[in-house]
């Protein structure tokens, strides 16, 4: 039997888990929108000022350490404290990209964001490395694929599996992997 929602969805609407990262937690739940919503590429196409998690639950970080996590019916975060996101199993949408476009290619990196470490590709113009990539690029998220995030100073929380995630470029740092 499964548990009660704290919400409820009228016919055109979806619940989609997602985990939403900030500088001092990170924090998932369910975003509702309409159903017809992209939701792992929503912060760039719908800029939302609030991402609001039903169902939530926040796993606050002192240090790198994850304290307990807490339980809300809602959480709002403003999407300027955001600094990443993903969807979370078992929501799946196709990548936001077309694979066979020619003269692209994936750039293995790894990009820091406040206390977390994303492994994962970047899509870029096959002629540009990550620097020209970084300077020429004006999105606010940029996206990255095949995601691995960790918690370098809370390697207890093991690992967090995504097929792409958002990045915030401003308050990142990249590094190109071998």
């Amino acid at each position: 039997m499964s548990e009660k929602k704290p919400y409820s969805l009228s016919e055109d609407e979806k619940a989609t888990p997602a985990m939403v990262y900030t500088p001092q937690a990170m924090a998932w739940g369910d975003i509702l929108t309409k159903a017809v919503v992209r939701v792992s590429t929503y912060l760039r196409t719908l800029a939302p000022d609030y991402v609001s998690l039903h169902d939530a639950r926040v796993l606050p970080m002192r240090a790198g350490e994850a304290l307990r996590p807490l339980r809300f019916a809602e959480l709002h975060i403003r999407t300027p404290q955001v600094i990443a996101f993903h969807l979370l199993p078992p929501a799946d949408e196709p990548p936001d990209y077309d694979p066979s476009e020619a003269n692209r290619k994936m750039e293995r990196i790894t990009v820091f964001v406040g206390p977390f470490r994303f492994d994962g590709l970047a899509r870029m113009a096959a002629t540009v490395d990550l620097a020209k990539y970084l300077e020429i690029t004006t999105e606010t998220f940029l996206s990255l694929y095949e995601v691995e995030v960790t918690v370098p100073g809370a390697p207890g929380l093991g690992v967090v599996r995504a097929p792409q995630a958002l990045i915030r470029r401003d308050a990142a740092s990249f590094a190109l992997r071998p």
